[in-house]
């Protein structure tokens, strides 16, 4: 068994329990609950109910994400979001980029469950022209670097794989399938962040969501001062609390 790419606080899940409000976080593709851990930790100090869960093959090493299907993270964010919905009156859902993608699904699956939803750089698709080829591609490449910069500010650490299997990318790109017709189904409130510097990623991304929403439903702040994994990025504030102003309005 392949060793493990984190030290362990980092993939620890995050449960604080506080008032009659809770937000479910839900981390990325390949991340861990390290990426939300600030924003939790915000959110309970204003004294909602916090869950941050471990999503499968997450945590460990990239190799382990291989052969989870996206299924498994999904019904992991849903019994986390069930747990929480026993416990408090109101539950708001936030994901960052694949995380966003499961926080849409629970929305539109989960309508009297989820109050609202906030999104950081949501992940529902992507316009690299290589990725109808990945059954092709993955036969003689097993997985890519995931060296890219995620993190504009110093020190955050390593919160994410330093590699991904391809058979995982083409999992998510399943997920993405299945979420598209339901979106239009999505009626809650949604704040969505997105970082300039994600490009025509996150401007694709970002359209879907406005596109299949109806006006005045989405609300998009830009994020001038941070990469991918904004969450722990200079724009950490801003996020937290106007995610904050907006689940206090829903």
């Amino acid at each position: 068994m392949p060793g493990n790419e984190f030290a362990a606080e980092t993939a620890e899940p995050m449960r604080v329990r506080g008032g009659s409000t809770g937000v479910l976080l839900l981390h990325g593709f390949g991340g861990t609950p390290a990426s939300m851990r600030p924003w939790g930790e915000h959110l309970a100090e204003r004294g909602y109910s916090v869950s941050v869960p471990l999503l499968p093959g997450h945590g460990t090493h990239w190799r382990e994400l291989a052969d989870v299907p996206w299924t498994a993270w999904y019904e992991t964010a849903e019994a986390s979001l069930l747990e929480l919905a026993a416990e408090c009156e109101r539950v708001h859902v936030a994901g960052q980029s694949m995380g966003g993608a499961l926080a849409l699904r629970l929305a539109a699956m989960r309508p009297d469950e989820v109050a609202s939803v906030a999104l950081v750089n949501p992940a529902l698709a992507n316009p690299n022209r290589l990725l109808p080829l990945l059954p092709v591609i993955q036969l003689v490449m097993k997985s890519i670097p995931n060296d890219g910069p995620l993190v504009k500010k110093p020190g955050a650490g390593r919160i994410s794989y330093s590699r991904l299997p391809l058979r995982a990318v083409g999992t998510l790109t399943r997920l993405w399938k299945d979420l598209g017709p339901r979106l239009r189904t999505v009626r809650q409130p949604i704040v969505l962040f997105r970082s300039v510097a994600d490009g025509e990623s996150g401007e694709l991304s970002s359209s879907i969501v406005t596109g299949a929403t109806s006006p005045g439903q989405t609300r998009e702040i830009l994020l001038h001062n941070s990469y991918h994994l904004a969450s722990v990025d200079y724009d950490a504030e801003l996020i937290f609390e106007e995610s904050a102003r907006s689940f206090d309005a829903a």
